[in-house]
């Protein structure tokens, strides 16, 4: 029994070392291992969790990279499968890097990505069914056969424990606003914890102020529901408690990665017990350091490491 399979997006990420400059004006780079449910995967791990992924590559040497650097960085790999025959390019995705807030994304994963190409013949069923927490993103859903496979793999779960959907909305990967509001809505009845900003929730339940995002996500039946408010800080609800968590100001050098670092720190909270507020700040102070650092999925902190921030915080008296 694993701790937590994730499934869904991976890839490279090629970041700028040239900050505050558009890229057609960077001159170097670096890569990192990348994509939502494969950081999940990378930051449970760095939490000492038994962390698998499910996902594609294509045949190509990017693709082994990606299968390389996962089991280096403490993930199960024998879920990551490449391609047979002809297909996509394991995809790359650049970005631009103008701190405090301003970091744009170039994914290049057209007309479609191994990722997406996920069949059902590619879930381990028995796995997913028995894993403490199982974890899915709404990227998954845009697409055949990915999406087929992503409720499939939801039935088989068949709405156990700590059955996750980050709602990861990326508009350029759905062809209108309404095909990805109906496939959340139909992903909300098959989890227990959802986690999404104000813009994903609009997508979701048709809700963005916080609150009542929130009461609509817990009205599908869900234990949990996690509302990211930016610069307000967090909010999460259950049917008998309700917190919200300022932020953890940081300096920020790269703000993509954080909700990933969250939610891999938020698997932590849930299978160590943690009360609510005490997962939230936890999961807080971890996103709040990744976006202080460039990277992703290299860039995941340590218990250790959050742990020390958070009683940083505490001793001056305020919260994460």
């Amino acid at each position: 029994m694993r701790d937590l399979i994730a499934m869904g997006r991976t890839g490279v990420d090629i970041y700028p070392l040239d900050h505050g400059v558009p890229l057609e004006e960077v001159r170097t780079f670096e890569k990192f291992l990348g994509g939502s449910a494969t950081n999940v995967a990378v930051a449970a791990a760095r939490h000492g969790l038994d962390a698998a992924l499910v996902t594609k590559t294509g045949a190509d040497a990017f693709g082994r990279y990606v299968r390389a650097e996962a089991e280096r960085l403490g993930v199960a790999v024998e879920h990551i499968t490449p391609l047979t025959g002809e297909g996509p390019p394991t995809p790359v995705t650049f970005c631009e890097v103008h701190p405090p807030d301003d970091f744009p994304l170039y994914f290049y994963r057209y007309p479609t990505a191994p990722d997406l190409m996920l069949a059902e013949a590619d879930l381990p069923l028995a796995q997913i069914r028995e894993a403490e927490v199982f974890w899915v993103t709404g990227t998954g859903l845009c697409r055949e056969p990915s999406r087929a496979t992503h409720h499939r793999a939801l039935a088989e779960r068949g709405r156990a424990r700590h059955t996750v959907l980050d709602l990861d909305y990326r508009p350029m990967f759905w062809e209108h606003p309404e095909e990805a509001t109906r496939e959340a809505s139909r992903a909300l009845e098959q989890v227990t914890i959802a986690i999404g900003n104000q813009q994903e929730c609009e997508v979701a339940v048709g809700e963005r102020d916080p609150h009542r995002a929130a009461d609509a996500l817990l009205e599908r039946g869900l234990e949990l529901a996690v509302v990211k408010q930016g610069p307000k800080g967090v909010l999460a609800a259950t049917r008998e408690e309700r917190v919200e968590v300022p932020p953890h100001e940081v300096e920020v050098v790269n703000g993509l990665g954080a909700g990933d670092a969250f939610g891999g720190a938020l698997v932590h909270g849930l299978l160590r017990g943690a009360g609510l507020r005490e997962m939230l700040e936890f999961a807080n102070v971890a996103g709040a350091i990744v976006a202080s650092r460039l990277e992703c999925s290299t860039a995941m902190p340590t218990t250790a490491e959050v742990e020390a921030d958070l009683a940083r915080w505490r001793a001056k008296g305020v919260t994460a």
